[in-house]
C-alpha cells in the first residue's frame, strides 16, 4: 500500500490536467466562430456566400446577411432573385437595415431604369447617418439616376468618399465626360451657388478646354494656368485622362506621308479625285472664298451621292459616274439660290491645313501587290505617316497588321477596333444616315419612317441610322423599302400610293459598358429598346436619286393628305446636278444634307473645281476628301488624342469618336419656292 502523503500528491497533480481538459472540451463544443457581418461596410462576397451564412444564422445577422445577400445579386445583375429577397424582408428593421435597405431599393429601381423610383428613395435616406462606404454609393445612385446639374454635385459630393486612386480617377474621368458632352446652352444655363467652389473650378476648366482645344500648345498652358487657379480641386491635382494626354502632346510628323490609293482598276476613278484635292492642299492650289461668300457664292447642286460613296471604293465605278444629262454641264450658279452655310460648332474650330513646300509625298499603287508589302516598303522609305488604303477589303486587313506607322485610313471597316496609331475616315452612306439621324433629333423629331432602296445600301442605311437613332435614345426605327423605277410608277398609275407605314429596324446598338464605383455595380441597362409610339410617323427619311424622289414625292401626296404629311428628310443622293426649277418646285419643304463644298460653304474653290472635273459633281466630293485627307494628315496626334478637337472641312464639320472614326456633321438645305435656302 502506498503511502497517503504520495496519493495526496498525485492527486493535486490530477486537477490541473482535469480542468485543462473539461475547458478544452468546453471551447470544442462552442464550434467555430460566426463571421461578422456589417452592413455598413464593403461586401466582396458571393450572393451565394451571403445566402449561405443567411440560411445558417438565427440571430439578429440573419437580416444583415440578407442584406448583404441582396446587394451581392444587384452586383452580380440578378435583378430577380434581389427583388425576391427585397420582398421578404422583415417588416420590422432597426434604423442602420432600414437605410440600407432604401440604399438596394434604389439600386433596383435605377437597375430597371425607373429614375423618378431611384428618386424617391433616395429622398427617404438620411446621408449624414450612412457610413462613408455607404455615402459614397448613395451617390453613385443619385448619378446613376440624373442628369445635369443634380448628377455633376453628386459626382463632386462623392469624390472625397472614395479612397482608392483608381475610383478617385473614374470619378473624375466621369465628372468630365458628363461636362464635356453638355450642349453650350446647357453648360450656359446652368446656375450655381457662390459657395460651390469645385463645380465653378470644373465650369471654368470646360470653358478653358472649348476655347483652346484646336491649339495644344495653347490648351497644355491654359491647363496649367487652370492648375494654378485651382489647386484645391480634384482635377487639379488628378487631371481627366482625356487632358492628362495633352501634357503629353507632341505634333505628328509629316515630314514624308505615303499616300496609298488603287491606281488602276475600277477604283482608279475614286483614287485620282482624291490624290488631286491632296495634292492641291498640300502645294496651296485651293481657290480662298470671298470676302462676302453670302453675296458671290451661288447655290452649288450637291451631287447624287450614289458615291454611295466614295469610299465605298469596292463599289463599281458606275456608282459614282457622273450625271450624264445636258442640265449637268451647266454653271449651277443659274440656280441663284442662298448659300447654305456650314454649321461651325461652338468653341475653337480648326481650319484647313496651311499647304507645305516641305513635306515629301509618294504614292503607292494598293492595286499592284498586298497592302502589308505595301505599308512595309512605306516604312522602309521613311514615311512618317500614312493615308489610305481606299479599299475597304485593304481597311479590313490593317488590324491584323503590326506596324508603328500612324495611318489615316480612306474607309472604315464593318468592325472598328481601337488603335493608337489607326483613324477612320469615310464618305459613305451610314455616315450620312447617322447625321441624318442628330438632325432629325435636334429638330424635335421621335418617330421617323426610313424610306430606301430594296437593296444592300438600303439595308446598310437602316441599320446605321437605327442604331444612331436608339444611341440618342429614339425607340425603334420604322422603314419601308421600294423596288425599281418601273414599280414606283406603277404604284402611281394605280393610285397606289406610299404610305406612311413600315416595319421595325432590327438594329444592334452598342450598349453602354456597367460602372462599378466604391464596389457599387450598376450594370449596363439590358432592358428593351422603347417601341415606335402609337404609330404615326412625324419624319421621314429617304435615300433615293433625284428620278426616283421625282416619283416617291407624288407617290406620298396621293394617300397622305397636306396637313398629315411628315417632313421629308432626303439624303445628297436625290439632288443631282442641274436640277431644273420644276423639280426644286416639286421637292417644296424637303430637307436635304450635302458637304459644304457643295452647299456653297466656299464658292470659288467650288468654281475651280467643277472646272477641273468638268462639273462632275460626283468627283468633286472626291476631290473635298482629298483636301480634308490632307489637313486630317497634318493634325493626326490631335484627332487621335485630343477629344472634341475639331476641323471646318470641306466634306463637313469633322471631329472623331473615341474610336478615332471621323465624324462629319453636314450642312443641311430646303428647298423652298423653287430656291434652296438653308435648313431652318
Amino acid at each position: 500500500m502506498l503511502p497517503s502523503k504520495v496519493i495526496h500528491n498525485k492527486a493535486g497533480r490530477c486537477v490541473p490536467l482535469l480542468l485543462a481538459a473539461l475547458i478544452f472540451a468546453g471551447c470544442s463544443g462552442q464550434g467555430p466562430q460566426a463571421p461578422t457581418v456589417n452592413v455598413q461596410g464593403t461586401a466582396t462576397g458571393t450572393s451565394d456566400s451571403y445566402l449561405q451564412q443567411m440560411q445558417q444564422s438565427s440571430d439578429d445577422n440573419k437580416v444583415d446577411w440578407q442584406l448583404l445577400a441582396i446587394r451581392a445579386l444587384l452586383n452580380e445583375g440578378k435583378i430577380p432573385q434581389a427583388s425576391d429577397q427585397l420582398a421578404n424582408l422583415p417588416q420590422q428593421l432597426n434604423d442602420v437595415q432600414h437605410q440600407e435597405s432604401l440604399l438596394l431599393q434604389a439600386q433596383l429601381k435605377v437597375m430597371q431604369k425607373d429614375a423618378a423610383g431611384a428618386a424617391q428613395l433616395l429622398q427617404q435616406i438620411d446621408a449624414a447617418s450612412l457610413s462613408k462606404e455607404q455615402q459614397a454609393r448613395y451617390y453613385q445612385l443619385q448619378i446613376a439616376g440624373s442628369q445635369g446639374l443634380t448628377q455633376l454635385r453628386a459626382y463632386i459630393a462623392q469624390e472625397p468618399l472614395l479612397s482608392s486612386p483608381a475610383d478617385k480617377q473614374k470619378n473624375i474621368d466621369a465628372t468630365w465626360l458628363a461636362l464635356s458632352q453638355m450642349t453650350p446652352e446647357q453648360a450656359n444655363g446652368l446656375v450655381i451657388n457662390a459657395d460651390e467652389n469645385t463645380l465653378q473650378g470644373w465650369l471654368d476648366l470646360l470653358n478653358v478646354y472649348k476655347a483652346n482645344v484646336s491649339d495644344p500648345t495653347m490648351l497644355k498652358a491654359g491647363i496649367s494656368d487652370w492648375q494654378t487657379r485651382y489647386p484645391n480641386n480634384p482635377a487639379a491635382k488628378m487631371l481627366p485622362t482625356a487632358l492628362s494626354q495633352v501634357q503629353n502632346f507632341q505634333q505628328s510628323s509629316t515630314g514624308k506621308i505615303a499616300l496609298l490609293l488603287p491606281l488602276s482598276g475600277q477604283a482608279q476613278i475614286f483614287a485620282k479625285a482624291i490624290q488631286k484635292g491632296f495634292d492641291d492642299a498640300r502645294n496651296g492650289a485651293l481657290a480662298q472664298p470671298a470676302a462676302q461668300p453670302q453675296a458671290a457664292a451661288a447655290s452649288t447642286a450637291p451631287v447624287d451621292a450614289n458615291t454611295a460613296t466614295p469610299v465605298d471604293a469596292n463599289a463599281a465605278p458606275a456608282a459614282a459616274s457622273p450625271a450624264t444629262d445636258s442640265a449637268a454641264a451647266q454653271p449651277a450658279a443659274q440656280n441663284s439660290d442662298s448659300a447654305a452655310q456650314p454649321a461651325v460648332q461652338n468653341g475653337s474650330v480648326a481650319q484647313t491645313a496651311p499647304p507645305s513646300s516641305s513635306a515629301q509625298v509618294q504614292v503607292y499603287d494598293t492595286s499592284s501587290q498586298p497592302i502589308d508589302q505595301v505599308l512595309a516598303q512605306a516604312q522602309k522609305d521613311g514615311a512618317t505617316l500614312v493615308v489610305g488604303p481606299l479599299l475597304k477589303s485593304n481597311v479590313e486587313r490593317l488590324a491584323a497588321l503590326q506596324t508603328p506607322l500612324n495611318i489615316l485610313a480612306l474607309n472604315e471597316p464593318e468592325t472598328v477596333q481601337n488603335h493608337p496609331n489607326l483613324c477612320y475616315f469615310a464618305l459613305s452612306p451610314e455616315d450620312e444616315a447617322r447625321d441624318a439621324a442628330h438632325h432629325m433629333w435636334d429638330q424635335g423629331k421621335r418617330s421617323p419612317l426610313l424610306l430606301v432602296p430594296r437593296s444592300s445600301l438600303g439595308d446598310r442605311v437602316s441599320k446605321a441610322f437605327a442604331a444612331e437613332w436608339q444611341q440618342l435614345g429614339g425607340a425603334t426605327v420604322l422603314q419601308q423599302q421600294f423596288g425599281s423605277q418601273g414599280e414606283l410608277k406603277q404604284g402611281i398609275n394605280s393610285g397606289a400610293g406610299l404610305r406612311l407605314t413600315g416595319t421595325p429596324i432590327v438594329a444592334q446598338p452598342q450598349q453602354p459598358q456597367g460602372v462599378t464605383i466604391a464596389g457599387l455595380t450598376i450594370p449596363a441597362p439590358q432592358a428593351d429598346t422603347p417601341a415606335a409610339g402609337d404609330g404615326s410617323v412625324d419624319s421621314l427619311y429617304v435615300v433615293a436619286t433625284q428620278d426616283e424622289m421625282a416619283l416617291i414625292k407624288p407617290s406620298l401626296s396621293m394617300r397622305v393628305s397636306s396637313r398629315n404629311m411628315a417632313q421629308i428628310y432626303a439624303s445628297s443622293r436625290s439632288y443631282q446636278a442641274g436640277s431644273g426649277p420644276d423639280y426644286r418646285l416639286e421637292m417644296e419643304g424637303v430637307q436635304f444634307s450635302d458637304i459644304p463644298l457643295l452647299s456653297g460653304a466656299n464658292p470659288a474653290l467650288m468654281q475651280q473645281a467643277a472646272k477641273n472635273f468638268n462639273n462632275d459633281y460626283s468627283q468633286v466630293r472626291l476631290y473635298a476628301m482629298g483636301v480634308d485627307a490632307w489637313t486630317l494628315a497634318n493634325h493626326f496626334n490631335e484627332v487621335r488624342q485630343l477629344p472634341g478637337f475639331r476641323l471646318q472641312g470641306e466634306t463637313g464639320n469633322l471631329s472623331a469618336t473615341q474610336d478615332c472614326v471621323i465624324n462629319r456633321k453636314l450642312v443641311w438645305s430646303q428647298y423652298r419656292q423653287g430656291q434652296i435656302v438653308p435648313a431652318s
